[in-house]
């Protein structure tokens, strides 16, 4: 092995350990215990070390979203390849989603409700945030009806389950009705398939 891509190798573990540090002491403590300072006390290097390889708090918080949108992807797919039908896929991907969000609650919070410098909804999007989105849209896709833009009625699914997410998460809506909520909402999206 080459000196530069044993170099490469090593830079591509201390980002990982980065971002792993980073995701376990947000679900720990929260975003806001999440400081340089702090991830350099965790992994053992230097504040430098760590701006070598991110510009900031906000470059590494884009970097878990990335992270976990890979990782929810994923778990997506995994649900929606277990199961045939329109009807069983819009409830895999939704069951997928929501049981991701209550078991990971800060990396949810940096995917879909604080503000990072990542594109989404463009072709500039990184890979896992397209990923994540193909896989909503693969569930989608077979219940929409001729002339509808199943783009859009991703975003609309991906909204529900997203407001259902957040909205029982912060007490808004009462844990104990979730299933039937989203049965509900995968009933309206799957009326009229089999």
């Amino acid at each position: 092995m080459s000196i530069q891509t044993r170099r490469e190798r090593e830079r591509a573990e201390r980002e990982r350990l980065i971002v792993t540090a980073a995701r376990e002491l947000a679900e720990a403590e929260g975003w806001d215990a999440v400081t340089t300072r702090r991830l350099a006390a965790e992994i053992e290097y230097s504040q430098p070390v760590l701006y070598s390889h991110f510009k900031g708090k906000d470059a590494i918080m884009a970097a878990v979203a990335v992270d976990g949108c890979a990782e929810l992807a994923r778990e997506m797919r995994a649900a929606r390849s277990g199961v045939t039908g329109a009807r069983e896929s819009l409830t895999a991907v939704g069951t997928a989603y929501t049981d991701f969000a209550r078991r990971r609650p800060a990396l949810y919070d940096v995917m879909f409700t604080h503000a990072v410098a990542l594109p989404f909804a463009t072709p500039e999007a990184p890979a896992a945030l397209q990923e994540a989105f193909g896989e909503l849209l693969a569930a989608v896709r077979p219940v929409a009806a001729p002339g509808e833009d199943p783009g859009l009625l991703t975003e609309t699914y991906w909204a529900g389950l997203h407001g259902l997410a957040t909205l029982m998460r912060s007490g808004r809506l009462p844990e104990g009705a979730h299933d039937q909520r989203l049965k509900l909402l995968i009933d309206h999206f799957a009326a009229g398939t089999a």
